[in-house]
């Protein structure tokens, strides 16, 4: 190896733990959130619906519309679907799904929809399987679930469509018994296989994921399933609280979080009488719950959505249970409410340096590729402690001495917070040409062209 390598990669070491850095001079204020706003309601008034996202926009599918007295079991199932565009604010009627159901899970893989399992009318469990493609319009049916449930709900992650839990079937004692089973729904074969079930089966369970852990939350328990080695352990339970629906916040905007909204609360009689319309927050790094602004219209049954980090709360329904399996005062809601998770717009751009690479390269040109998981309003990056320079995009760095080298990346989003790379350390290694090389190569060429004219002129001298 060169010696000029070799001492290269020693500096490497030497000089990497006392780098000084130009970091550009941006303060981060960014914007407190946890409130809620209203937002156009929807064109059709359901609760039990399913509720998600595609692409930005939000689509509201099924549910019931029932009102007044009725049976436990909703009345009304229709399969209305309307697509959300928060853009716009606006509502859109889309084709209806085959079969309508209430209290059905619904997932998203691929930007298609798969509505799984519910109630269809008189109280029936279904184990349909049905799949919306919003790009098309347009409906399919796949491979039915092997055991109907409904009140569950369906998770992805690896892949995969988790359907964990739910009411497996009504009898005429309880009007339902809980279910332990975790069924997998794989998406490219089309097929349903048996994973490890639930420590304590349950039912009408708030649930969602987060870097492919599924938390089921319910009842005073908080039963969290890891998709990779298929099992189960307990976390901090939901203190008091019966069913909801739970969503997860990405990290981009607002710190990764689960809100867990529409909990409901028992009463002396042991039924769950009262919905609480507050929000509850769990942090899956602390194991913690904390609280949030009160959803401000108290209702039940909504379906949750979330868009750029921001929760929409849609419909819903108001009850009261005076006894099993009877219901009074059924009220269906169209209602949809925005609302601002805590700590919105303080969570920095994540920026990844693709190249250069911790590595010693022989050309003094090297490319800049970097890659930000948000919009950003200013990109730069420091080369060497020096002066932060602006950039728009991947770029060329050339004319690169030999040497140590080293490089800083930033990124600032619209609420001025600066997102900083890793700091890359690299060497430029251009071995310059050795003796012989150019000249002697030039000599060899100029005693040939000398040969040859002399060994042409002594021919045409004997001649």
């Amino acid at each position: 190896m060169n010696k000029s390598i070799v001492l290269t990669l020693v500096l490497v070491f030497l000089v990497a733990s006392c780098l000084v850095v130009a970091k550009p001079a941006f303060s981060s204020p960014g914007v407190a959130g946890d409130s809620w706003v209203s937002k156009a309601p929807m064109q059709v008034a359901r609760g039990g619906l399913g509720v998600a996202v595609v692409n930005g926009r939000i689509y509201a599918i099924g549910g019931s519309t029932q009102k007044g007295l009725s049976t436990y079991y909703a009345d009304g199932i229709v399969g209305t679907n309307e697509e959300y565009d928060p853009e716009t604010d606006t509502w859109t009627f889309k084709a209806s799904m085959p079969t309508p159901i209430v209290y059905f899970s619904v997932a998203v893989y691929q930007n298609k929809i798969y509505c799984m399992g519910g109630y269809t009318k008189n109280a029936t469990v279904t184990g349909v399987n049905e799949v919306y493609d919003p790009a098309t319009d347009t409906w399919e049916t796949k491979a039915p679930m092997p055991t109907p449930r409904a009140l569950l709900r369906a998770n992805t992650a690896n892949g995969k469509i988790y359907l964990i839990g739910g009411y497996a079937s009504a009898n005429s004692s309880s009007g339902f018994s809980y279910s332990i089973l975790n069924e997998v729904y794989d998406l490219a074969t089309d097929s349903w296989t048996t994973k490890a079930p639930l420590l304590t089966a349950t039912g009408s369970y708030a649930s969602a994921v987060v870097d492919n852990k599924i938390y089921v939350i319910n009842s005073n328990l908080n039963q969290i399933y890891e998709t990779e080695n298929d099992s189960w352990s307990y976390g901090t339970p939901l203190l008091g609280v019966f069913g909801g629906v739970a969503v997860a916040t990405t990290g981009v905007m607002t710190p990764k979080r689960i809100y867990a909204l529409g909990v409901i609360s028992y009463g002396e009689s042991g039924y769950a009488v009262l919905s609480e319309n507050n929000v509850r927050v769990y942090d899956p790094e602390t194991d913690s719950w904390t609280f949030g602004a009160d959803v401000p219209t108290k209702r039940q049954e909504f379906g949750v959505a979330v868009v750029n980090d921001m929760l929409y709360a849609i419909g819903g329904q108001t009850y009261d249970i005076s006894s099993i399996p009877y219901v009074s005062s059924v009220t269906p809601y169209a209602t949809n409410e925005q609302y601002t998770p805590i700590g919105y717009g303080t969570v920095p751009p994540k920026v990844s340096v693709i190249s250069p690479e911790n590595k010693t390269y022989t050309s003094s040109n090297v490319s800049l590729i970097f890659l930000v998981n948000k919009q950003t309003s200013w990109m730069g990056y420091s080369l060497d402690g020096q002066e932060t320079a602006t950039v728009t995009g991947n770029i060329t760095i050339a004319g690169l001495t030999n040497g140590l080298h080293n490089i800083t990346v930033y990124a600032k989003d619209a609420f001025e917070n600066i997102g900083t790379s890793e700091t890359i350390i690299f060497s430029i290694a251009k071995e310059p040409e050795t003796f012989p090389t150019t000249w002697l190569a030039a000599a060899v060429v100029s005693v040939a062209v000398v040969s040859v004219g002399i060994l042409v002129y002594f021919r045409k001298r004997r001649r």
